[in-house]
């Protein structure tokens, strides 16, 4: 196979090239990547249908949020009730016949505390979120959490009418929990788990 490419924050170039270069020496095996710097506002493109861009999050590392896009040309209005002659008429003649439709499919926020959510209303408008979900249980201290660049259930209850996702996967738990705890514990805050859109992915 082709070597990957993987994209990460430009920040952490450098150090994953040299932490790639340490396995390649313990092992003895090459690592072959492609490693891509990004900054928010950067804008990836994957194919002629589907695009990535990349936001600001918060967090103590640097750390980004990505959404995927999809793509569509859609006919101009005016040109709805043309025939198909005509429209290709048109197109050859040099007319932009089309405009084109961004639709937000998949969101990750990765770490970062609630900020990186409202800073970027597309995470809330993606057919699926995937987002970090530190803390769960109500004894964690907000504040710390906040410090320390993460979410905790509560940040999710209070913005639970701005979630327009079909799916939203919630992973990342603080190892101090054990995967029936945090079960237990979000299931008996949100019962319903947001109209079943709620995954706990443990």
């Amino acid at each position: 196979m082709d070597p990957p490419t993987v994209y990460l924050p430009e920040e952490a170039v450098d150090p994953v090239r040299q932490l790639l270069a340490v396995y390649t020496r313990l092992d003895r095996g090459k690592l072959p990547c492609r490693l891509v710097g990004l900054k928010p506002g950067d804008i990836v493109e994957l194919s002629r249908e589907l695009i990535v861009s990349v936001h600001k999050t918060y967090h103590t590392l640097p750390s980004l949020g990505y959404v995927v896009w999809e793509r569509r040309k859609k006919l101009k209005q005016q040109y709805l009730a043309l025939s198909g002659e005509e429209i290709r008429d048109l197109k050859f003649s040099g007319v932009e016949i089309t405009y084109e439709i961004k639709m937000p499919r998949v969101a990750y926020l990765g770490d970062s505390t609630a900020r990186g959510l409202d800073d970027n209303p597309a995470m809330y408008d993606a057919d699926v979120l995937i987002t970090e979900l530190t803390f769960v249980t109500p004894e964690h201290r907000k504040e710390a959490i906040q410090k320390f660049g993460h979410l905790h259930l509560d940040d999710l209850k209070k913005r639970r009418n701005k979630f327009r996702n079909q799916l939203i996967i919630a992973s990342h738990f603080s190892s101090r929990y054990h995967e029936k705890e945090i079960e237990y514990s979000v299931r008996k805050q949100v019962p319903d788990m947001f109209d079943d859109r709620l995954l706990l992915w443990t």
